[in-house]
């Protein structure tokens, strides 16, 4: 699967809106019959286009007020100690997201807490104490504007606009 035609972007698209869906309503959104979508969502998952499915839950009601974004810088970049930085980080259940950056900063995480007192004492015995960390920097949400959207899609079509395989159908 080298290129998505207009009803594979469409299967994306519903998809992230909601992963729920059941084939049935996934066709009928996208214009297709069930069978032909049914094999286009599997070939777009084995080709690695949909990574997964998961519930996006509400860190609020399950008492994690705090986000936290953390730039940890290390104290040397080298290939082995960097390796080390991100098992360590990827094993740290409070950090939901991590990115090497460019900038000053190796690693910017997205840490959630239940409040400022355990964040406070996670950041000092946790992060502080990572292999090859020289010194962190924390920035505080004050409240989100906009929470991991679906990526947008419309590049795509311009990219590779033709008219779908009979056979897919």
């Amino acid at each position: 699967m080298e290129t998505l035609d207009k009803f594979d972007l469409a299967i994306l698209q519903e998809l992230q809106s909601d992963g729920r869906l059941t084939n049935a309503e996934l066709a009928q959104r996208v214009g297709l019959s069930a069978a032909p979508c049914w094999r286009r969502v599997r070939a777009l998952e084995e080709a690695g286009y949909i990574k997964g499915y998961r519930a996006v839950l509400d860190r609020d009601k399950l008492g994690l007020g705090v986000l936290a974004f953390v730039r940890l810088d290390a104290d040397r970049n080298s290939g082995a100690l960097t390796r080390q930085m991100e098992q360590a980080i990827r094993a740290i259940p409070e950090v939901v997201s991590c990115h090497y950056i460019s900038g000053s900063g190796t690693f910017e995480l997205q840490v959630v807490s239940r409040d400022l007192h355990h964040f406070s004492a996670f950041a000092r015995e946790v992060l502080l104490n990572l292999p090859n960390v020289k010194d962190l920097h924390t920035s505080f949400s004050l409240g989100e504007v906009k929470d991991a959207g679906a990526l947008p899609l419309p590049h795509m079509l311009e990219k590779s606009i033709r008219s779908p395989e009979p056979a897919r159908h």
